[in-house]
């Protein structure tokens, strides 16, 4: 029943994620913990691996539609950064759950986190704030450490900052964005997915859940690229700004639930 249930969330959210460029665990992770199944860490690492399967293959569906141009070197710039941040993020995760001693800490301190972000996301994009249109291919690698890291360490593989970052450091149209979150979000979640493999392993989880996440993050995921190459840039934007909306609701509610 557990799996059925995360089968169909996966799709949702990472078809959504797929078309903003947020990622599908923005909604992933606030609705595991919702609905409370398994642990902190555990829900974290679900909703990595979906984000980076649905990230596979959105990024896969983006270039061969051709739709969006990428700058390689930007790509790879951002990329790279991302998985510096990754891995910092992971890191930094599991020295919090080991200096609290029990996930609802930690997961409250990624609620408090995550709506910090989505309120910077939600006002970015609706007030269109000025870009600061940098070039340099620095500026690059550090807007990917900061995805990477708050990535990592959200459990949300990517989400609204992503997209909103993008957008003020380099004046990206939406579309364009969301197709760079994506990328960002491929190496960020294979560089968390790594750094589990080569600390505390996989063993720990429950893995016959990947039996119903995988296949519902590559259904998503083709699902939401296909749909990103129909919408108008204003239709996404309606899209990115509804899902900000609802996801911050669930996170106050979450985070309302902890402190009770």
């Amino acid at each position: 029943m557990t799996g059925i249930l995360y089968f169909f969330v996966i799709i949702f959210a990472n078809m959504v994620g797929a078309i903003s460029g947020m990622g599908g665990g923005v909604i992933i992770k606030p609705i595991l913990d919702l609905i409370g199944r398994h642990s902190v860490a555990a829900i974290s690492f679900y909703s990595s691996t979906a984000v980076f399967t649905m990230a596979i293959v959105s990024t896969f569906r983006q270039i061969k539609s051709g739709g969006i141009h990428l700058n390689m070197v930007r790509v790879l710039s951002v990329s790279g950064g991302a998985i510096v941040g990754g891995i910092l993020g992971n890191v930094l995760f599991d020295y919090l759950l080991g200096y609290f001693g029990k996930g609802g800490s930690v997961q409250l301190v990624q609620i408090i986190l995550t709506i910090i972000t989505l309120v910077f996301a939600f006002l970015y994009s609706r007030y269109e704030w000025k870009s600061f249109h940098l070039h340099h291919l620095g500026w690059y690698i550090f807007c990917g450490i900061i995805l990477g890291f708050l990535a990592s360490l959200l459990g949300i593989g990517g989400g609204p900052i992503n997209v909103s970052l993008l957008m003020l450091m380099f004046a990206m149209p939406i579309k364009e964005a969301a197709v760079y979150s994506i990328c960002t979000i491929l190496f960020s979640q294979f560089a968390k997915l790594t750094t589990i493999a080569t600390t505390t392993g996989f063993l720990m989880y429950d893995l016959s859940m990947l039996f119903f996440v995988i296949p519902a993050a590559f259904l998503g995921g083709l699902l939401g690229a296909k749909i990103s190459n129909i919408l108008s840039p204003d239709k996404v934007t309606i899209v990115f700004q509804s899902v900000i909306l609802v996801v911050l609701l669930i996170n106050i509610y979450n985070g309302w639930l902890l402190l009770k």
